[in-house]
């Protein structure tokens, strides 16, 4: 399966939802990020937006694949479909984050007309609501999307697919540990803490008691959101 995470906001997860929600139960499918190259030389795996023949012609020769596309190339990214007739349909699904903030809710519905405006059908857009406080519900936080749906059924809605606000991705940003490594850990931490000798080892220990108890709850919730997406 190949997906594309999409949206031309920024801050609404989509790296994230990348590497912990999409590629880990994808047979550990490659992730593509469609970025800028900074000016220092950081991030040289990343893929410009103006790249997109080569990174068509290396998707056709995966089976798996995640293309996390960075809000400043998703415009570049969009207009290259339409020059290479047909390519979205190397894509299985596009996947569109959103959170519950007036911007991101209006560049989430533009990030929907223009995926429909190539020819996408509203079966292979799909939405997820993030970052969403658990006493909260999609229909009441996104009711404008709600609406626009109701209205345009440009791409396929489930209110189950939402991720809830949790410490654990806070804790795994910028970490090599993807949350399903943390999950396969079997170190008994516990242990450690009481043969510990330091006290600083005995925090970070501490901690990774606690940041293993988040990743089963998370795991979870991932599972069904994943199951939920793509049913």
């Amino acid at each position: 399966m190949k997906v594309a995470v999409i949206n031309f906001s920024g801050n609404v997860g989509k790296s994230t939802i990348a590497r912990h929600l999409l590629a880990s139960r994808m047979n550990n499918a490659q992730v593509i990020p469609v970025e800028s190259i900074n000016s220092d030389g950081t991030q040289d795996e990343a893929i410009r937006g103006k790249q997109y023949g080569e990174l068509q012609e290396a998707l056709i020769l995966m089976e798996d694949a995640v293309v996390d596309v960075g809000a400043s190339n998703v415009e570049d990214f969009v207009n290259l479909m339409k020059q290479y007739k047909g390519s979205h349909e190397d894509f299985d699904y596009f996947v569109v984050p959103t959170v519950p903030k007036s911007k991101q809710m209006r560049d989430t519905i533009s990030t929907i007309d223009a995926l429909s405006d190539i020819g996408i059908p509203a079966k292979k857009i799909r939405m997820i609501f993030n970052m969403v406080e658990l006493d909260e519900t999609p229909e009441r936080e996104f009711s404008g999307l709600f609406e626009y749906y109701n209205a345009e059924k440009k791409f396929t809605l489930r209110s189950e697919a939402v991720i809830h606000v949790n410490d654990i991705y806070a804790k795994v940003n910028g970490s090599e540990r993807s949350i399903v490594d943390i999950l396969n850990d079997k170190t008994d931490y516990r242990a450690k803490i009481k043969t510990a000798e330091s006290s600083s080892d005995k925090l970070q220990y501490a901690q990774m008691v606690g940041i293993k108890r988040l990743a089963v709850g998370v795991t979870e919730e991932l599972d069904a959101v994943f199951s939920t997406l793509f049913k």
